[in-house]
């Protein structure tokens, strides 16, 4: 399905494994609107790289990092894609039609733009092909909850 395809290619581009965030920023009333507006509200000039009617997705950066922004057309689709990328690990800031996938830190400042929910995807270990010389649990990731 093309929109796992993105969602793999979000996730796997843009994540990392983040330290610990404050939690003290005040969060606005979550954001709404199209990939555009909601790109001028988290202060982004948004490169379009899918524009289809079903998904729109652009790449951000700002001055807190590197993202992907996407906008979808129903809240199932939105919801499949999330479910989708949770494989892949990352944050992921959640609002009605829309959500923005980056490192844990990125996510966490642009909540404070957009609000909207903090979502993180499975660990980073879950990854196919990373098995090798994976010692299991000795290296957990304290930042995805």
């Amino acid at each position: 399905m093309a929109l796992a395809a993105l969602a793999l290619t979000a996730a796997t581009a843009l994540t990392a494994c983040g330290g610990d965030a404050d939690e003290a920023t005040e969060v606005p009333k979550t954001a709404s609107g199209s990939l555009e507006q909601l790109a001028k509200q988290a202060e982004c000039k948004p490169n379009i790289q899918t524009d289809a009617k079903e998904l729109r997705q652009a790449n951000c950066a700002t001055e807190d990092g590197k993202y992907v922004l996407a906008t979808f057309a129903t809240d199932r689709g939105q919801r499949e894609w999330i479910n989708e990328a949770n494989d892949y690990g990352g944050s992921y800031l959640v609002g009605r039609k829309w959500v923005a996938v980056g490192d844990e830190k990125v996510v966490t400042a642009l909540r404070g733009r957009l609000g909207g929910t903090v979502e993180s995807g499975a660990s980073h270990g879950g990854h196919s092909g990373s098995s090798a010389g994976s010692g299991g649990n000795e290296d957990e990731h304290s930042g995805h909850h």
